[in-house]
């Protein structure tokens, strides 16, 4: 474990001296904005800690504000990179560029409070999923107004089964019949893909009820 310690680590290297270049050119573009002293040096604090605040929420919950504001501390600490590189004038800054660097701490200010004090989505659930359910006390209720019920009275002698009536005698149909039905049924089920029903096959029949429902009960019709 000792030997780990005293071993550099080249990611952690690169990392100090890239902080150390971005700091000092956002030093430089706000000192070169107007803003001198110690107002130049809060400058690359300022947008380093939007940074990380903005890092911190992305990786506790990916939401549409974290991209958002990482992604204007991002384009404020590269925009300084590259305009210190040469491309601006530091000795005539913009007038545009010093408005930009004088607004820029209430718009830290705002990000930073806006992505420490709003819930992540998944604080929400957790928080929704943990409230527990208030129980609803059961109340039985009892009337004391009802009037008593009365006795059953006898019940009345049973009375004969009323005689049942023969079936209805199924007419005879002809095959004719039969297979003129079974051609229509036959030529719907081409057209529409679905089977004929016996009240369709009965109105274009035309013929009396009790034909067709025998024509139907032959072609197995519902």
């Amino acid at each position: 474990m000792n030997r780990a310690l005293r071993r550099p680590d080249a990611v952690l290297v690169q990392a100090v001296i890239a902080g150390a270049l971005s700091f000092a050119h956002l030093h430089d573009l706000a000192a070169a904005a107007g803003q001198s002293g110690w107002k130049a040096w809060a400058y690359p604090i300022s947008v380093d800690l939007l940074l990380v605040a903005a890092w911190r929420r992305l990786r506790a919950g990916r939401d549409g504000a974290s991209w958002t504001w990482f992604a204007i501390a991002l384009a404020a600490s590269l925009g300084a990179n590259v305009a210190t590189a040469g491309l601006l004038d530091l000795d005539h800054v913009p007038a545009w560029l010093r408005i930009l660097v004088a607004g820029w701490p209430a718009l830290a200010f705002l990000g930073g409070t806006l992505l420490v004090h709003t819930p992540t989505p998944a604080t929400v659930a957790e928080a929704a999923s943990a409230e527990p359910e208030l129980a609803v006390p059961e109340v039985e209720l009892h009337r004391t107004d009802t009037a008593p019920v009365p006795a059953p009275a006898s019940a009345p002698a049973e009375l004969d089964p009323a005689p049942v009536k023969p079936p209805a005698p199924v007419p005879t149909v002809p095959a004719a019949l039969v297979d003129h039905a079974r051609s229509i049924a036959d030529n719907h089920r081409k057209t529409t893909g679905e089977p004929i029903t016996a009240d369709a096959l009965t109105a274009r029949l035309g013929l009396p009820a009790p034909t067709c429902q025998a024509i139907a009960a032959q072609l197995e019709l519902t």
